[in-house]
């Protein structure tokens, strides 16, 4: 009788422990650092195309790229993170992936330095992003990966652009 209430208490504790973290990940550049995201979230990996500039919107946002069809935003990742600005070369490349946050799901084109490699990470060797102190939010950070004496930050794609910009971003297609 005392082992089933365990086990009913223990069916519980999932909702404490944080998301695994572990799984494919698309490593790329932003200058000297390498970030990665995962790869369940990459749709395709493009080099630079021609890129509709649209007016008025932050200067993060390139503008906008015709998909097969499809219109979809572009964002610097570089200028979004606010590192300085660097002149594009054979290797920068738009990663289209698809975001989801409060319930508007679109794909967005990121502009990066440069793609690595794609990397099998397991939960050991991801920690916890770490407090960098009071006023500084992280929440697009999903953990550090720690890999051949390298830091690999991870994103959390959907918590990259806030939910204003992502409804920005989200009326300029419409």
């Amino acid at each position: 009788m005392h082992d089933a209430s365990l086990s009913e208490t223990s069916k519980n504790l999932p909702l404490l422990v944080s998301k695994d973290r572990a799984g494919k990940y698309l490593i790329f550049h932003l200058g000297t650092e390498d970030f990665g995201t995962e790869v369940l979230k990459v749709r395709e990996i493009m080099g630079l195309q021609d890129i509709t500039t649209v007016p008025q919107t932050p200067n993060y946002v390139k503008g906008v790229i015709n998909l097969r069809g499809k219109v979809i935003p572009v964002v610097d990742l570089r200028l979004k993170f606010e590192l300085a600005p660097e002149e594009y070369t054979a290797r920068t490349c738009i990663v289209v992936v698809r975001t989801s946050q409060a319930g508007v799901e679109m794909m967005i084109g990121i502009i990066v330095d440069g793609v690595a490699e794609v990397l099998t990470l397991r939960e050991e060797d991801i920690e916890d992003t770490p407090d960098f102190g009071p006023g500084i939010e992280t929440p697009y950070v999903n953990g550090m990966a720690k890999i051949k004496g390298k830091v690999k930050i991870l994103l959390d794609i959907d918590q990259v652009l806030s939910t204003k910009e992502m409804n920005g971003l989200s009326a300029l297609l419409q």
